[in-house]
């Protein structure tokens, strides 16, 4: 099955469709429109840069291939964490120190902008404070406490440290062996909040069209994007739609791969039980290559995602297997029945960085890139405070100060091996060889 059906699939029974009823549509583009900026993606990246380029004054087109908040933007896990989804030391390698410092430091403006926009938009997106990384073993727990030192030691951020000792004040789990909490870090509900966006946008004059696939974009002073019943006229273009540009952009599109990640949503449960779980309510996550993570609701339920395919093939019997990992870690919840499960496709970079960057067309302008074409990109799963930063990035960059945003465009990416029949089966092979070192 095309991966793109199987995302189709994934979304049927998502807690947070569920959960956050669509108030308005908005219908496709007909005809021709003409704006400063067309934003491609209808996720938090692109309605993020919306906004911000809006409250800049300029005019703004967002088309979205099928509704607000479809992708990743409005299925995951609902983490709102600090840092980015590789280590430092990769930022550290190849910007030096310095810029690896403003990079961090950025990524905590990211949760900032979060709070910024829920008081000022009047976003209701069930907000929670808290963040626990756990471990799982002894061995792993000395990698996470050496880590969580060197961001106190080189970078300032403290975290508090939680011993084998003290770990059951802090989950009721008989799995994991310590852990770190993170008090800035939380949760939220990500297609509500998503959701919220959109009405900001539309507030500020923003131009919405859903079921608004771009089939082709062409490049120049003015660059055009047809859609099926339209086209936008612009003079800048941001790209924001990850795995669902469709290989819009090839050269974009070899440089991340779309991953299949899993969720499910238990029964409500009384609040006394969820209390007893995870007593400060913080979402949590394994320090395992291939993790687990989870959260508690407001409306008394446990939302847990673990497993990833990388294959895009959706796993068999995914719930009842996600299930059992659930009880893994909390056996007290063998009685409890699921109620929701659901999934999506988010993108990876080859090495976990985010890819930010103006599209590289030959002869187009400096580093390669064109100068009125950005893209966002390799999120690779820690995007839901990221991807609101990198759209206030462009933004800046449009409006003549690029300084932010090239610090991130300086990253250097390889393409995946093999290309588009060979990666997929590769990056399973050593996803496997991950897995079984998890286990062992």
């Amino acid at each position: 099955m095309p991966w793109d059906r199987a995302d189709r699939d994934l979304t049927r029974h998502s807690y947070y469709a569920a959960t956050a009823p669509r108030e308005a549509r908005h219908p496709p583009l007909q005809g021709e429109t003409q704006v400063d900026v067309a934003v491609v993606g209808g996720g938090l990246a692109g309605l993020s840069a919306a906004i911000e380029l809006a409250e800049r004054g300029f005019s703004v087109a967002l088309l979205e291939a099928r509704q607000l908040g479809w992708g990743a933007s409005g299925r995951n896990g609902g983490q709102v964490i600090a840092g980015l989804a590789c280590e430092p030391s990769t930022i550290e390698a190849q910007l030096g120190f310095a810029d690896a410092r403003r990079v961090w430091d950025m990524t905590l403006e990211a949760i900032d902008l979060i709070h910024r926009r829920r008081e000022s938009f009047g976003i209701a997106c069930d907000w929670q404070a808290g963040f626990l990384s756990l471990a799982v073993n002894a061995r792993k727990a000395r990698a996470l406490r050496a880590g969580q030192e060197h961001m106190a030691q080189v970078y300032g951020y403290t975290t508090d440290w939680i011993a084998s000792t003290e770990l059951p004040r802090w989950i009721a789990s008989p799995r994991f062996h310590s852990g770190v909490h993170d008090p800035r870090s939380g949760h939220l509900h990500p297609l509500r909040y998503c959701l919220g966006l959109a009405r900001a946008a539309a507030g500020l004059g923003v131009r919405l069209y859903e079921d608004t696939p771009v089939q082709r974009l062409v490049p120049g002073r003015v660059v055009t994007l047809q859609t099926p019943q339209g086209r936008v006229l612009a003079d800048h273009v941001l790209l924001a739609g990850n795995v669902y540009l469709r290989g819009l952009v090839p050269e974009l599109a070899r440089r991340i791969m779309p991953v299949g990640t899993y969720l499910v949503a238990t029964e409500r449960l009384p609040q006394e039980r969820i209390d007893a779980l995870i007593p400060s309510r913080s979402a949590a996550c394994t320090t395992d290559f291939v993790l687990d993570y989870f959260r508690p609701t407001p409306d008394g339920r446990v939302v847990f995602g673990g497993g990833v395919s990388y294959s895009t093939v959706t796993p068999r019997r995914m719930a009842a297997r996600l299930r059992r990992r659930l009880v893994d870690s909390f056996p007290q919840l063998r009685d409890a029945g699921v109620a929701y499960a659901w999934g999506g496709f988010v993108d990876i970079s080859m090495n976990r960085a985010p890819d930010f960057g103006r599209v590289p067309l030959d002869g187009a302008g400096p580093q390669g890139g064109a100068h009125n074409i950005y893209y966002l990109q390799g999120f690779s799963g820690h995007g839901l405070a990221l991807t609101g930063l990198a759209g206030k990035l462009v933004a800046e960059a449009i409006s003549g100060d690029a300084t932010r945003f090239d610090v991130f465009a300086r990253l250097r990416h390889r393409s995946f091996p093999g290309g588009a029949w060979l990666r997929t089966p590769a990056l399973v092979l050593a996803m496997s060889y991950y897995r079984l070192r998890d286990l062992l």
